[in-house]
């Protein structure tokens, strides 16, 4: 990978000097959604719309959209506002004049790696609905403790990325150019969207970390593409195994949506 210097190009720096600290909402799982209530009621209650947003295709996906979804102790309010899943979280859904307010309630309430996927997977939903909510995406996943430790972000050159709405140029391995504009950011992770993931519009790179109080912690990307054909997405594929390969030698192989 290329010096920092030239791997990031950070087009709004003059706006918004580098900060030693991300910019984070107030609260991370609770995010304004430019979509209407029966939009969003229906990214929830659907399988295969949850499809679209949950997690990272895999084989035993559709299998876990069942038991956190539709398991037999989920509650529905009657007036569609809410829906607890199975363990207990509950999905709020807050009418407002430009969209929706939509908030995770944890049922235990400290920060841990369940709060932390809540928060990546609630802003793939609020991108599934604002971006592409009639598109089938394609994924790509891994993660694994990296070989020297430190940050999945910093691994990218990506730490000066602070600002949602901040534009950006970032150089991964093989050549492989992103460009985009910063989706979200917390402590621990940031959301870019991609202009070269999406045949039209964009998609979505959400890269995580996960600090563990027993050991070392790991670190996590999901990879949200739509409408690339075989070509572009193995590209794609073979430039984050390549950074996998790398940084997190010990991980498990990427893990990607079936190609034709």
């Amino acid at each position: 990978m290329s010096e920092p210097a030239d791997s990031l190009r950070q087009s709004s720096t003059e706006q918004h000097p580098a900060r030693d600290e991300p910019v984070a909402p107030a609260n991370p799982l609770s995010v304004h959604i430019n979509a209407d209530a029966r939009q969003v009621w229906l990214m929830l209650r659907e399988p295969r719309l949850v499809r679209q947003w949950h997690g990272w295709d895999s084989d035993t996906l559709d299998a876990e959209i069942r038991s956190i979804y539709f398991a037999p102790s989920v509650i529905e309010g009657p007036d569609h506002t809410f829906v607890t899943v199975d363990g207990g979280d509950t999905f709020q859904i807050e009418p407002v004049r430009d969209g929706c307010v939509v908030t995770i309630e944890r049922v235990e309430a400290e920060a841990d790696e369940v709060t932390e996927g809540w928060i990546t997977f609630l802003q793939q939903l609020r991108f599934a609905l604002e971006r592409h909510p009639s598109n089938t995406r394609r994924t790509a996943f891994f993660s694994g403790t990296p070989a020297d430790g430190g940050s999945i972000i910093e691994k990218l050159n990506a730490e000066q990325l602070q600002q949602p709405g901040d534009s950006y140029s970032l150089s991964l391995p093989n050549g492989h150019e992103l460009t985009g504009t910063v989706w979200f950011r917390t402590e621990n992770q940031l959301g870019l969207t991609v202009a070269e993931y999406a045949d039209h519009g964009e998609g979505l790179v959400i890269v995580a970390d996960q600090p563990s109080l027993d050991g070392p912690g790991s670190s996590l990307a999901v990879i949200s593409t739509y409408g690339l054909g075989a070509h572009a997405l193995r590209s794609a594929w073979d430039t984050w195994d390549s950074f996998r390969k790398e940084h997190y030698p010990s991980s498990d192989p990427l893990e990607t949506s079936r190609v034709d």
